[in-house]
């Protein structure tokens, strides 16, 4: 069944599929007020949505009911893996050689849906986290063929507990080779440091 659903998720535009997504599926972004601001619209919006992707969800449903599904156990495992693997990366100085080798070369890092950067400014921010001694512990993972989720704990150094908030969402959509193609950070609350990571 969970295949099932998976596949009838697929099948839903990147305007709906997202919300719905995050609604039912992550564990930190379910409140409209949050889906509002990772997907860039107004909280109306959202519900809006919503009631949509249900509806065609449910058609999807019917629609792929006899059609093959993807193993979508398989593609989490592998994906928590992914999510390991770039954070230990980062850890050793490669999370840019990381997103050379797997991510594709036209990532964007949106905030809403406006691109603030790239690889650099991605690797930017990582690096500067991790130099302040702020770690990333998986918690979460939502996996499809189009959107990726990872939540993670944020870890604040020892001497300085309130650098930063307690969590941070990676939203992720998928190019066609399935690779990161574009990604939004989304927290609880504003960070300062995100904000002083746009290009001037």
């Amino acid at each position: 069944m969970r295949d099932w659903i998976w596949e009838a998720v697929e099948e839903l535009s990147p305007a709906l599929r997202l919300p719905l997504v995050l609604r039912h599926f992550s564990t930190g972004v379910t409140s409209y007020e949050g889906i509002a601001d990772a997907c860039g619209v107004p909280v109306g919006t959202v519900r809006s949505r919503l009631n949509q992707g249900r509806a065609k969800l449910a058609t999807a449903l019917a629609a792929t009911a006899d059609t093959p599904h993807d193993n979508t156990a398989r593609r989490l495992r592998a994906s928590r893996v992914e999510a390991h693997e770039t954070l230990a990366a980062a850890e050793n100085g490669r999370f840019g050689a990381l997103m050379t080798e797997r991510w594709s070369p036209e990532i964007a890092l949106l905030r809403g849906n406006d691109p603030v950067g790239g690889r650099s400014v991605l690797t930017r921010g990582m690096d500067g986290d991790l130099e302040a001694g702020v770690r990333q512990r998986l918690v979460h993972a939502v996996a499809g063929r189009s959107l990726v989720i990872w939540e993670m704990d944020l870890l604040s150094p020892v001497d300085n507990p309130d650098h930063c908030p307690p969590s941070v969402a990676w939203l992720m959509t998928l190019d066609d080779a399935g690779r990161p193609h574009r990604l939004r950070l989304l927290h609880p609350r504003p960070v300062q440091a995100l904000q002083s990571l746009t290009p001037m």
